[in-house]
C-alpha cells in the first residue's frame, strides 16, 4: 500500500511542471486525483485542457483513478466547483494541494496594475478560495461525525520568503501564502486538518522564463548525475505532508534536489526599551544599537 492509499486529492496547476509530478506521485502512492489546470501560458493568459488530460491519461495508464478539472482557482464559484468535483467523482476529499501559479515579473516602477492584480489573484486568492471551500466541507464532515485526517499543502517560494527584486507581485503573494498556511493550521486543527507549506526549487516553465536562470538550472550533462533541479524531487515531500501520518502543522519547508529544510518563521530580535514614551531624538540615539 502507498502512503496515500485510498485518499482523494485535488492538485491545482497539475497539468505541467511540479504539479504534474505531484499528480503522478500521488497516483503511484494510491490516491485518487483531481487534476486541476487551466492550461494557460506563463502569464495566465489563454486556456488549454490538453496538459491536464494528458496527466489523467498517464495516471490511468498506471492503473490509478483521476479526473480533469478546468476551473479557475481564483474564481469564487470555480473554486467551489473544484472542491465539489472531488466529492462528486470520488465521494470525499482528503487532500488539497495548492500549486497553481503564474508570473508577470516587472520592476516596481514599471509594474502595471493589471500585472499586480493578476499575480495576486492567481497565487493568493487561488490559494484562499479552494482552501475556504475545502474547509467548509471538512467542517461539515467533522460535525457529522466523520473524523479523519485531512491535509492542505500550499506553495510559497524563496522569492517571497527571502525577497527577489523584480517580483514584488509574486514575492508578496508567496510570502502571504506562507502566513496563510500558518493561520489555516491554527483555525482548522479542530477539524483534523493539517496545513503546511513548501518553497520549492526546480526547473519549470516559470523558472526557465527567468532571465539568466535557464543555464543555471539545466539538466546535468554527465550521464547518471543527480539532477537537483528535476521537479520530481519536490513531490515526495508534498506526498508526506499530504499523508495521514504527517506530524507537522503550520510549517514551511524549503525543498530542492535531495534537501529538505525547515524554515523558521518571523522571530523577535533585539530591542530597546524604557519605562516612558520615547522622544524622536532619544529613540534615534538608542535604536542604532539594533543594527549590530
Amino acid at each position: 500500500m502507498g502512503a496515500l492509499e485510498g485518499r482523494v486529492a485535488i492538485i491545482t496547476g497539475a497539468g505541467r511542471g511540479i504539479g504534474r509530478e505531484h499528480a503522478l506521485l500521488f497516483a503511484r502512492e494510491g490516491a485518487k486525483v483531481v487534476v486541476n489546470d487551466l492550461g494557460g501560458a506563463n502569464d495566465g493568459s489563454g486556456a488549454d485542457s490538453t496538459p491536464a488530460e494528458q496527466v489523467v491519461a498517464e495516471i490511468k495508464e498506471l492503473g490509478g483513478e483521476a479526473i480533469v478539472n478546468g476551473d479557475n482557482v481564483a474564481d469564487w464559484e470555480g473554486a467551489q466547483r473544484l472542491i465539489n468535483s472531488a466529492v462528486e467523482a470520488f465521494g470525499d476529499l482528503d487532500i488539497l494541494v495548492n500549486n497553481a501559479g503564474i508570473l508577470r515579473d516587472r520592476v516596481l516602477v514599471n509594474m502595471t496594475e493589471a500585472e499586480w492584480d493578476a499575480v495576486i489573484a492567481v497565487h493568493l486568492k487561488g490559494h484562499f478560495a479552494p482552501t475556504r471551500w475545502a474547509a467548509a466541507y471538512w467542517r461539515e464532515q467533522h460535525k457529522a461525525g466523520v473524523v479523519k485526517p485531512r491535509n492542505v499543502v500550499h506553495t510559497s517560494s524563496t522569492s517571497g520568503l527571502f525577497s527577489n527584486p523584480g517580483q514584488s507581485n509574486y514575492g508578496a503573494a508567496k510570502s502571504g501564502i506562507a502566513t496563510f498556511s500558518q493561520i489555516v493550521a491554527k483555525e482548522l486543527d479542530r477539524y483534523g486538518v493539517k496545513s503546511n507549506c513548501i518553497a520549492p526549487g526546480a526547473r519549470t516553465r516559470l523558472t526557465l522564463a527567468t532571465p539568466g536562470l535557464d543555464s543555471m538550472i539545466a539538466p546535468p550533462k554527465e550521464e547518471g548525475a543527480f539532477d537537483v533541479w528535476d521537479p520530481a524531487n519536490i513531490s515526495p515531500l508534498v506526498g508526506y505532508l499530504a499523508s495521514a501520518g504527517c506530524v507537522f502543522n503550520g510549517e514551511t519547508f524549503l525543498v530542492q534536489g535531495g534537501t529538505v529544510q525547515r524554515v523558521e518563521s518571523w522571530t523577535q530580535g533585539p530591542k530597546v526599551e524604557q519605562n516612558a514614551r520615547w522622544s524622536v531624538a532619544d529613540l534615534a540615539a538608542a535604536i542604532v544599537e539594533l543594527k549590530h
